[in-house]
């Protein structure tokens, strides 16, 4: 999924003597803090997270406050200049990234530490010793702290460490890194061999590993790994879009794809048919699933890798960015006692995060709910969860099928492919059970027709059916660096938008964009946002199904009755300013009038 909205952090040691500052002072209300300190001692967390995480406090306001009980100031690094090495040098990264701050000023005998603990007192005194400074503190937001260390705290950039991976190859591996189809085809076991060598080789260890923790840094959902006849590519796809990043000369083509191979178990001497496997891995203490698929090019092997981080799907229904009206809808037919809820959109839109979150919030002890998944993306605490395998004859209908034996509430089926997978989950739907599945379409309405094309007979189709969910994953505007800016009214108007959702002022209206910073990579956004279409299968709609009518009407009569299209959940986000112009027109096109 979705990718949900960034959350702002402080990690603080508020005693509860500062809690009650803060009711004295009207910020917090004492039912505020009271239910802060419970869950404060329930999660063992800092009681300045759970007062920003629980929405009681933005993340500048208690910023503020802290800034003012403590006699410090608060900056806001994202303002600041660059910060110069030989200052960022004085701080030693294990010290900085432990105790989250940063040096960014040093004024002849006095260091300047941003922090986002100002009571960590202990740090500051064996700074003081270590350097032979005295130093001085100002509180910063620890999400800008973050963003300040990974910017200034690589040792060297990608490029500077690839580079400085190759001076410690001794390039005897040259000749094994460029073997050629002829020379494999007329020693086919002595290359097996001097490829599983060169997969093992320190350097090559060492590009693979940089190449998999700048992804998971960088929020990366997507990996390419891409040959040329002249070079080799790497892109990270960074909220959904491609960005190209330093890569390893063409030389360490084959051996970087044995490495990959190697470590998802395939197999490393097939170079003619596509495999797919799968990678574990730990990185900076969080455990990292990697889809690995690897495909034969004409120059080589290109390998994408889906990263599948189980930290990303802690996400609430309340923050997928589902419209008031939309999420009425899907609240009613998520909690249905039984029927079929079905949710639509391309790879990558977010369908899993989304039914996750679902299950998420109906996973109770006293409700059986199991899923059949190809491949299973995340492991859900009390949930039964069952993994595809054709080779051995589990497919998603013999997976349903065995379901219905083992005494189920809910059913998530991760996908419908084929028409004896949604006949037996319709049989299922209208046996008392709820079932959740996705199917590839690129609307709501356009799935009713999708199921009839499959061969499933309308009258059950209308009968299980509850709701279809069509959604897409725009980018958010980063708020960093987000600035206003103003257009004409008609403008807007020509691209749809009816002028009685604008606040217009003198012909203009004010948008917003993101001017690029650190924050964001100077792309302008940061983060992705959900864009939502429901279709409530209501009893007109219905009638339609039975009647086979064409997906235009159905669309007609669902936006009659109050359906938010994908293209007006994109317009109420453009003028909140959550997102911009250029992302509704590359996500979403015009409604029929």
């Amino acid at each position: 999924m979705a990718e949900a909205t960034q959350q702002h952090t402080i990690s603080l040691s508020l005693s509860k003597r500062l809690g009650e500052l803060m009711v004295e002072s009207g910020v917090l209300t004492q039912d505020q803090l009271t239910k802060a300190l419970e869950i404060q001692r329930r999660d063992s967390s800092k009681l300045g997270a759970v007062l920003v995480e629980s929405k009681f406090i933005t993340e500048e306001t208690l910023l503020e406050f802290l800034s003012q009980q403590c006699g410090i100031s608060y900056v806001s690094l994202s303002k600041l200049g660059p910060i110069a090495d030989d200052i960022i040098k004085l701080v030693p990264e294990q010290i900085a990234r432990q105790h989250i701050l940063i040096p960014i000023q040093k004024v002849k005998n006095k260091l300047t530490l941003a922090v986002a603990d100002p009571l960590n007192v202990l740090v500051l005194d064996d700074l003081k010793l270590m350097t032979g400074l005295d130093v001085e503190i100002v509180l910063a937001s620890e999400a800008e702290i973050h963003t300040a260390i990974e910017k200034y705290y690589a040792a060297m950039t990608s490029q500077g460490a690839l580079e400085e991976i190759l001076k410690s190859s001794n390039g005897e591996n040259g000749e094994v890194e460029n073997v050629d189809l002829k020379k494999e085809e007329e020693n086919a076991g002595a290359n097996i061999i001097s490829m599983k060598k060169s997969g093992d080789d320190a350097p090559i260890i060492q590009m693979v590993n940089l190449i998999l923790a700048n992804a998971v840094k960088a929020k990366a959902s997507d990996i390419h790994i891409e040959p040329f006849p002249k070079e080799m590519k790497v892109r990270y796809r960074i909220d959904g879009v491609l960005h190209e990043q330093p890569a390893p000369p063409k030389r360490f083509q084959n051996a970087l794809a044995s490495r990959l191979k190697i470590m998802a178990n395939l197999d490393i001497a097939e170079h003619r048919v596509p495999q797919d496997g799968r990678i574990k891995l730990k990185i900076d203490g969080k455990e990292i699933d990697l889809r690995v698929s690897i495909l034969p090019c004409s120059p080589g092997e290109k390998i994408v890798m889906r990263i599948l981080d189980s930290s990303g799907l802690k996400v609430n229904l309340t923050d997928l960015g589902f419209e008031p009206e939309a999420d009425k809808i899907f609240q009613r037919c998520m909690k249905a006692p039984y029927g079929i809820n079905l949710i639509t959109g391309p790879t990558g839109s977010g369908k899993s995060t989304t039914l996750y979150s679902a299950l998420n919030s109906l996973n109770d002890p006293e409700i059986n709910i199991m899923t059949v998944e190809d491949p299973v993306e995340y492991q859900l605490k009390g949930i039964n969860q069952v993994q595809v395998n054709a080779d051995v004859g589990l497919t998603f209908a013999a997976g349903l099928r065995s379901f219905l034996r083992q005494d189920p509430d809910i059913i998530m089926v991760g996908e419908v492919r084929d028409l004896e997978t949604i006949t037996i989950a319709i049989n299922a739907a209208l046996t008392g059970h709820l079932v959740f599945s996705t199917l590839h379409t690129n609307d709501a309405p356009g799935a009713i027709t999708r199921i009839g094309m499959m061969g499933v007979d309308p009258f059950l189709v209308g009968s299980a059916l509850l709701m279809v969910v069509a959604q897409r994953l725009t980018r958010g505007i980063c708020k960093e660096c987000k600035e206003p800016y103003e257009v004409d009214v008609n403008w807007l108007k020509g691209l749809g938008i009816p002028e009685s959702a604008m606040k217009i002022t003198k012909g203009k209206v004010t948008l917003y964009k993101g001017k690029g910073c650190d924050n964001c990579a100077k792309t302008g956004y940061r983060g992705r946002i959900g864009l939502y279409e429901v279709l409530d299968v209501t009893d007109e709609v219905r009638k339609l199904i039975l009647d086979k009518s064409p997906v235009t009407k159905i669309k007609e009569v669902a936006r009659s009755q109050g359906m938010i299209t994908l293209r007006d959940c994109a317009v109420r986000k453009v003028l909140k300013g959550v997102t911009t112009v250029d992302e509704m027109i590359r996500l979403t096109v015009v409604d029929a009038a």
